[in-house]
């Protein structure tokens, strides 16, 4: 790919592997500062893999370890794009990984599985095309392992319920994603206007097979593609909620602002700049997710208020609306 003049990103897995490897386990480390563990050891063996492997071919690989935060922080976000752009325009390769030794579920900073992580990255760098290579060969219309009629599905325009459906569990003993885990994958890259292509990693030539054209795996079509701002937005976590009425979801989905009025309620603490979740009402799934103008405490003291009440509530300086139509994303869309 890179002599042919593309542009290469690499996104791995296998640190905690390679650890246990290294330490001589044989099965499966589940205990979470044993996993911690593996992938500090790991990490450095992974790499130094990597660095023989690319060096045949002249590459130089650039390490680079990401949790959710450098997501969902929009500073940290912009910076990490302008290194991979740096990376990429003097010729290295970035081999992403997920920080495994500081990222775990039970903080909630991490990704869950590398094939969304590589969904992540293939939109922030706005990527053409995004190869999940594992092995998983392609997307079935049953789960191959219980019916042996069973058939790959070749080409996907758009992500049904149907198609969903057909998606199946857990991957093999050392991965964590299965199907279900990367249609996931497939929608956050759909967003950013990037195909997808699900195939099996130890076909041979695969890779340069899916880019001659060649049919490998399932190729999943691009959506109309969601814009950079609108992607962040979207694939943030909410660090809160506002419960809205219906008069207010409607005007927001007819591309107006979120005024303080049509605010009921207030969920969690967070920040003036926050991506917070937007519900109709407590315990309900997110409709949409925005960027609030207001933290939590103001839009406490301002819920269900008139814009022209605002100035004597929170000073002439606070915003009067929560949030602009740029600013709010709806979900499923």
């Amino acid at each position: 790919m890179a002599r042919a003049g593309k542009q290469l990103i690499v996104v791995t897995s296998g640190a905690i592997g390679m650890g246990a490897r290294e330490l001589g386990l044989a099965r499966r480390v589940t205990e979470l500062r044993m996993r911690q563990a593996c992938a500090a050891i790991g990490q450095i063996a992974l790499m130094d893999e990597y660095r023989r492997a690319f060096g045949v071919f002249g590459l130089t690989p650039a390490q680079i370890l990401v949790t959710r935060d450098e997501w969902d922080n929009r500073s940290a976000y912009l910076n990490l794009r302008a290194t991979v752009e740096a990376l990429l325009e003097s010729g290295a390769v970035p081999v992403f990984n997920e920080n495994d030794v500081v990222s775990t579920a039970e903080i909630g900073n991490a990704f869950g599985d590398n094939d969304q992580l590589s969904a992540y990255i293939a939109s922030k760098v706005d990527a053409e095309l995004l190869l999940i290579l594992s092995d998983v060969d392609a997307l079935y219309d049953a789960d191959p392992r219980e019916n042996p009629e069973a058939r790959p599905i070749p080409y996907v325009r758009d992500l049904t319920q149907e198609i969903v459906a057909a998606a199946g569990g857990k991957g093999s003993e050392f991965s964590t994603g299965g199907m279900a885990a990367k249609l996931k994958a497939v929608a956050i890259a759909r967003d950013a206007g990037c195909k997808v292509v699900i195939a099996e990693g130890r076909e041979r030539r695969v890779i340069s097979r899916i880019l001659s054209g060649e049919v490998v795996g399932t190729l999943f079509d691009a959506s109309h593609g969601l814009k950079n701002r609108e992607r962040w937005i979207k694939n943030s976590r909410a660090q809160g909620a506002v419960v809205v009425d219906e008069g207010a979801l409607a005007a927001i989905r007819d591309r107006r602002s979120l005024l303080p009025r049509g605010v009921t309620a207030v969920e969690g603490r967070f920040e003036r700049g926050a991506v917070v979740a937007v519900r109709l009402a407590r315990s309900r799934p997110g409709e949409a997710k925005l960027v609030t103008s207001l933290s939590s405490e103001e839009l406490e003291l301002a819920k269900g208020r008139k814009s022209e009440e605002l100035e004597a509530i929170l000073g002439a300086e606070a915003p009067k609306l929560v949030a602009r139509p740029e600013e709010t994303v709806f979900l499923g869309e």
